[in-house]
């Protein structure tokens, strides 16, 4: 048995140890069953020459599924269809049921979204290709979006995505129809909260012309039983949840749910969020204090937030997966480090991926 499956997320604390090392901005990882690991790189600050990877046993990475999806490059995308190739990869999840689903929010520099490449893509995880794609329109998806993580029901029947664009929201899928809608546009629970500023290195993290950190609804968990999702923005603080029954009723159907949305507590700025496999305790990725913390979700929306581990080498702790024997992988982007906050920074951005450990 792994460490990680008898690790103390209630009342343990933990080490890090780095995985991989990358040259470019990484946000998501995702492990498959069969401990395959996966990592995206969005174009952000650079025109980078992989969007998905997967990570071999050395710490290298191979343009997944293939180099053609890869082919994109902001400097020919009058040359490339958006629809079958990465424009702007933000997240990855292998679902467990044999495949990868690639989440393209299709909007370089989180700007303008390239018309016709917003997309959810399945990837037959056996014969590495692509099966499946998912467009999202602009009804779904209008411009001004960031189509940020995605969750999928235990069932595999639902498809769940934060938009932390403009306006924030939540969108649902119907996977075997393919039917998307679009819902919480422009709800408190998925909106940047004001008067909020996200601080990094103890400082307010601003642009050069000012702005802060501004992303709407971002990290997403269900729970494990499947019958609540979970989600906050990183400019905010509160963690709001609803049940899923009502995203697959009344939601799919059109109607309103934001009367079914409940603040969950605070969980202070975070960036992705975990459940691990067997427990009702959240994981976030504390991106001011360089840490991962915990709350135990049984204790209720007052419970409190407690220290994992905090490393300096948690710079700007981002996604979150976990392996099948247990084991809990974290990316690092350094967003706070980028040419974003930081005009001198080089577009391509040094990045890690690392595991927790429980402390001996």
């Amino acid at each position: 048995m792994n460490a990680n499956e008898q690790a103390d997320f209630k009342h343990g604390s933990f080490t890090i140890e780095q995985v991989a090392a990358f040259e470019h901005q990484v946000t998501g990882v995702s492990v498959s069953e069969d401990k395959r690991i996966f990592v995206n790189f969005p174009r952000w600050t650079e025109d980078t020459a992989v969007s998905v990877a997967e990570v071999l046993a050395d710490g290298g990475v191979k343009p997944y599924p293939d180099a053609e999806w890869n082919a994109w490059r902001n400097a020919k995308k009058d040359e490339i269809s958006p629809e079958d190739h990465w424009v702007c990869v933000q997240s990855i999840v292998a679902d467990g049921r044999g495949s990868l689903w690639v989440l393209d929010p299709a909007a370089p520099a989180q700007s303008h979204m390239v018309s016709g490449g917003a997309k959810l893509v399945q990837i037959d995880l056996a014969s590495n290709k692509a099966t499946r794609t998912i467009a999202f329109d602009e009804d779904i998806a209008p411009q001004g979006s960031y189509l940020n993580d995605v969750r999928f029901s235990p069932d595999g029947k639902y498809a769940y995505i934060t938009d932390s664009g403009v306006v924030g929201a939540i969108i649902v899928v119907e996977l075997e129809s393919g039917k998307p809608v679009r819902l919480l546009d422009g709800d408190d629970s998925t909106q940047m909260k004001k008067g909020l500023n996200v601080k990094a290195d103890g400082e307010v993290l601003r642009r050069p012309d000012g702005r802060g950190v501004e992303f709407s609804a971002d990290g997403i968990e269900l729970s494990g039983d499947g019958a609540y999702l979970y989600w906050q923005a990183i400019k905010g603080d509160t963690l709001y949840r609803i049940p899923t029954e009502v995203l697959h009723t009344t939601g799919l159907a059109g109607g309103d749910v934001s009367g079914s949305v409940e603040e969950y507590g605070l969980n202070e700025v975070a960036d992705g969020l975990l459940i691990p496999k067997g427990t009702n305790v959240m994981l976030l990725t504390s991106v001011e204090v360089d840490a991962i913390r915990a709350r135990n979700l049984d204790e209720g929306p007052q419970a409190p937030i407690r220290t994992l581990v905090q490393d300096a080498r948690l710079r700007w702790p981002d996604t979150f997966s976990q392996g099948p024997d247990g084991t809990v992988y974290v990316t690092t982007s350094h967003i706070q480090d980028s040419a974003f906050f930081k005009p001198d920074a080089p577009p391509a951005l040094p990045t890690q991926l690392w595991k927790l450990s429980p402390k001996k």
